[in-house]
């Protein structure tokens, strides 16, 4: 995004992508089935999406590239190694943060407040809607914020599954709406209309569903202000005596050479724990801390959502008529936060909220179709039939607030196989995420005992039930932004305290962790923010 508005302003824009080249039409195994697949499609080390997902050279492992955790630490950290990283496998869930989100230390006392208000984004959100190309409606709700009209597409349909659990949700006073999702409903650019055919995790040929290789890059590439290096990995930065970045360093990742540029502006779209790892090995005996680090804060205020899935099965949905029910893959609807009035009275033991993501229904079957049939021969193959499109999950995606116990640093011992000090990850859930997850649970069980279903594994704690930090791929706080260099890395605008000339433009900048996706507000940050720094460029002020 940031390249994009870039050279739309007029501005050359280098851009080093430490993955390899990946063509998005050539391939995206669209419309490959599973018996196609070796081990029929499902994931492996290599493969943690299973084997069409469109991540290519990366995961949880990168070879060559690790990382380590801290005694008692569970974290697993995600990479894509890839042109348009992440954007070209993400769920696509496009969710607003809200007024509530930016100001949450003021609301409850906890974590950091955002040094901007929603007003100051609202716009900003707007236009990026429309260039990516984001589908719902506006449902009134003080969670899920308006856009302005025409702003966003059509919604798709809710499912029969989806409307079963609305009817519980409203008898428990339960608001639920359409997500948002950045897939086209409508042709857009030169990108199609989604027709409802594949799953959106492959990657999508026609652009329906948003990924920067079938748009901002290719139209930031048709301005000829663009130059791609692919498998450019950056290793470290250097700074004058003056705190100007005057020299970047990066190694080919396929040859293994070494290589230096200057820029006259340098930005850091990373991704958080990526961007903190730059910083924190760009040690100099003016810099020990590394750069941007006189407050201390570099890969501090490491924070990822919470995860919890709920699975029930319906005997309602049992034996009924099958259809294409597969829409855009992804939830219809889903649940958003409901009580942030009950928090501000002081009636939860957790400050920050939840949604839950709905999916069911009859998808394309896999192996794990019979995960809960019992039995053997005619008995067995009826329980997987008729169980098929009976089951639906709730997916809890909640905040969790900054902590001490949750940062990365850099391993004095372990190096990648350049020679840079890896990451070490420290991570710890406190008692306001366990909380959190308890309270899901307990709501996730009332909602399918009035559909008539019952969950399964209804009695895990919220230990048992929380996924590992870093699994829900949202991991945000590492440079984060805020009112003085004593307390944050970057101002409002993503320019580093320390250096006029470094800009960081990535979830690292974020000073809470809302509980949405994060890749609508990251982009429409490096948007504003590109958009101020190319002013500023042409003025002469920056």
């Amino acid at each position: 995004m940031a390249a994009w508005e870039l050279t739309r302003t007029g501005h050359r824009v280098l851009l080093l992508e430490a993955g390899r080249e990946y063509d998005p039409v050539a391939e995206t195994p669209m419309f490959q089935t599973a018996a196609e697949a070796p081990l029929r499609g499902v994931r492996t080390p290599d493969k943690p999406f299973g084997f069409y997902d469109a991540t290519v050279d990366g995961g949880w492992e990168v070879p060559g590239e690790p990382y380590t955790t801290a005694p008692g630490t569970e974290f697993i950290w995600w990479r894509a190694r890839m042109l348009g990283g992440r954007t070209n496998h993400w769920g696509r869930y496009s969710l607003r943060f809200s007024h509530h989100d930016f100001k949450g230390k003021t609301r409850d006392g906890l974590g950091a407040d955002w040094p901007i208000n929603y007003e100051d984004l609202a716009p900003w959100y707007d236009k990026t809607e429309q260039i990516v190309g984001v589908c719902g409606d506006n449902p009134g709700l003080d969670d899920i914020p308006d856009s302005s009209p025409g702003v966003l597409q059509p919604p798709p349909r809710a499912r029969v599954y989806e409307l079963l659990v609305q009817a519980a949700c409203t008898k428990l006073g339960i608001p639920v709406a359409h997500m948002h999702r950045a897939i086209l409903t409508r042709p857009l650019d030169t990108r199609q209309a989604c027709f409802y055919a594949t799953a959106c995790g492959r990657g999508c040929s026609i652009g329906a569903a948003f990924q920067t290789t079938t748009s901002l890059l290719p139209q930031a590439e048709a301005t000829g202000r663009l130059t791609t290096t692919t498998n450019a990995l950056v290793t470290h930065l250097e700074a004058d005596a003056n705190g100007r970045i005057n020299t970047l360093n990066w190694v080919d990742r396929q040859t293994g050479e070494s290589h230096t540029l200057s820029a006259p502006r340098v930005i850091l779209c990373a991704s958080a724990c990526e961007t903190a790892r730059i910083l924190l090995n760009s040690r100099s005996a003016s810099f020990p801390e590394g750069l941007a680090n006189s407050s201390g804060h570099v890969g501090r205020n490491l924070m990822d959502s919470t995860g919890a899935n709920i699975t029930g099965y319906v005997p309602g949905l049992r034996a009924r008529p099958r259809y294409n029910e597969d829409g855009h893959t992804g939830s219809h609807l889903f649940v958003p936060w409901w009580g942030h009035e009950a928090q501000t009275r002081g009636e939860l033991d957790f400050a920050r909220g939840y949604h839950y993501e709905i999916s069911g229904g009859f998808g394309a079957p896999g192996l794990g179709i019979g995960r809960y049939a019992r039995g053997w021969g005619e008995h067995l193959k009826e329980q997987v039939q008729d169980g098929y499109g009976s089951y639906i999950r709730l997916a809890l995606r909640g905040e969790m607030l900054p902590s001490e116990h949750c940062y990365m640093d850099l391993d004095p011992n372990v190096k990648d196989q350049w020679g840079n000090a890896v990451p070490r990850f420290h991570w710890a859930w406190s008692e306001q995420e366990l909380n959190q997850v308890r309270h899901g649970l307990e709501h996730g069980r009332q909602i399918f005992s009035l559909m008539g279903g019952e969950v399964i594994q209804a009695d895990r704690s919220p230990e048992e039930a929380i996924l590992k930090g870093g699994e829900i791929i949202h991991e945000v706080g590492t440079t984060r932004m805020g009112s003085s260099a004593r307390e944050s890395v970057t101002d409002s605008f993503g320019r580093t305290w320390d250096h006029p000339n470094l800009y960081i433009m990535d979830g690292g900048v974020f000073a809470s962790n809302p509980h949405k996706n994060c890749t609508l507000t990251i982009m429409t940050l490096a948007m504003r923010n590109a958009s101020r720094l190319a002013s500023e460029i042409s003025m002469g002020r920056a």
